[in-house]
């Protein structure tokens, strides 16, 4: 059993490390918690930890590629619920003392969707690799992101929109506050995550608001400068749009879009997306320059140096998103490969140490979707045994390898070990990408 600040946790004992699924980082933000900051959460007695408990509200996606690779296991889904806001720590035996790392994992899926019970996510091969991983539930699409007027106004902050993000936040504090009781050194988090968790990795780097909680960070196919599938959204435009939902809703008031049904908010998603898309040409649920979890845009936070000073490990796969399979002949013609090298240059260029970059080419077996957006998944979390396609031993092998940089990464700042092929930094001068295939 584990005492933390907010109450006692019991745990799964899965053999050679421990499990703790559905632990509550903050209150569960529903009724006049709806659209505010997380707020802080503890319990008398015992907490279970025994399950995943619930998904955020979403919308199941419609591609087919990513519903039969990911979401076609039915044991990994949970039922869908406002009472999201849980977090989950997968720890190795024998690690006390609280000097083990810990990687943070931010899940993907546009700001839309996504949970961290998918199928392809596992923390197994991080705890034999004496890494504590945790990875965390936050509020997506309308829930997660709404910026409107009304939520402005009752803010002292002035500010509305970041929820999704402000948990996140939360749930790293509560990571940096308890995680010594599970054995973890709160002064060694990684966060990481891709796609959106990408994003949000380069939010959480780039906001006042995680001073002192984040030792390293690495973005897959989501992290850039100047030329990556960043949005810089203002206040003002994101708040344009919430007021598109509220005449949706019919709602006259912030208390009567508080009392509509989390179902019925669901339902407005798609008009609202009708009426809001060919103004926002693109994704408009996202994080907001609101002047409190982010001061200013992305790239010109990094050009005033206000990105953490840290060690990054950057990088995206040969089909990633932005690029039709085949479409380019070299990787330096793709959007995020060139965003992720100039992430890198910009940091040297700031005095800082230059990031590692990865290039994930394995296109892979059983169908001709090459090296899509998101199929480094299976490797990075060593879960290949679930999913339905015909590996080749070649294919462990890679798993293998990538979960030795990644966890040495979170170990050193450094990816590099014994058995490995040696990544150095990428420079100006020597501009090297690992590249990861078998």
């Amino acid at each position: 059993m584990i005492e933390t600040r907010c109450g006692k946790i019991k745990g799964v004992d899965m053999g050679d490390y421990m499990l703790y699924r559905g632990i509550p980082y903050a209150k569960p933000p529903v009724g006049e918690l709806r659209w505010r900051e997380p707020q802080p959460f503890s319990w008398e007695g015992i907490w279970q930890a025994d399950d995943f408990r619930s998904r955020c509200m979403q919308e199941d996606t419609p591609d087919p590629l990513y519903t039969k690779e990911f979401f076609s296991d039915e044991a990994y889904r949970r039922r869908m619920d406002e009472d999201c806001l849980y977090l989950h720590i997968w720890t190795p035996k024998g690690m006390e003392g609280g000097s083990c790392p810990v990687a943070f994992w931010i899940h993907g899926g546009a700001f839309l969707s996504g949970y961290a019970s998918e199928m392809e996510f596992d923390g197994a091969e991080y705890c034999r690799r004496g890494v504590i991983l945790v990875s965390v539930e936050y509020r997506c699409n309308l829930f997660g992101f709404l910026a409107h007027p009304w939520l402005s106004g009752e803010n002292p902050q002035h500010s509305s929109g970041n929820y999704g993000m402000l948990d996140q936040i939360a749930a790293l504090r509560w990571v940096y506050d308890n995680i010594a009781a599970f054995g973890g050194d709160p002064h060694n988090i990684t966060v990481f995550g891709q796609s959106a968790g990408a994003m949000s990795v380069q939010t959480l780097v780039s906001s006042s608001l995680t001073e002192g909680l984040i030792a390293g960070a690495i973005l897959q196919s989501g992290g850039s400068y100047g030329g990556g599938i960043h949005r810089d959204l203002p206040l003002k435009e994101a708040e344009s749009y919430g007021l598109v939902l509220s005449d949706i809703l019919k709602a006259g008031s912030l208390e009567e879009m508080r009392q509509k049904p989390a179902e019925e908010i669901m339902k407005a998603m798609r008009p609202l997306f009708g009426a809001v898309m060919p103004k926002a040409k693109g994704l408009f649920l996202t994080p907001v320059i609101d002047g409190y979890v982010l001061k200013d845009g992305y790239y010109a936070l990094i050009d005033q140096g206000k990105i953490r000073d840290i060690p990054y490990l950057i990088g995206c796969t040969k089909h990633d998103i932005l690029v039709e399979k085949d479409q380019y002949d070299k990787p330096e013609e793709q959007p995020l490969y060139n965003g992720s090298m100039a992430f890198c240059h910009k940091l040297e260029a700031l005095g800082r140490k230059p990031a590692y970059m990865y290039y994930f080419t394995r296109e892979l077996p059983g169908d001709q979707n090459g090296a899509f957006h998101s199929s480094e998944l299976w490797y990075m979390f060593g879960t290949l045994k679930r999913c339905w396609r015909p590996w080749e031993q070649a294919d462990y092998t890679l798993s293998g390898r990538m979960l030795d940089y990644w966890t040495n990464f979170m170990k050193y700042g450094d990816p590099n070990g014994e058995g490995l092929t040696h990544w150095k930094e990428c420079t100006k001068r020597s501009a090297y990408v690992q590249e990861l295939n078998i």
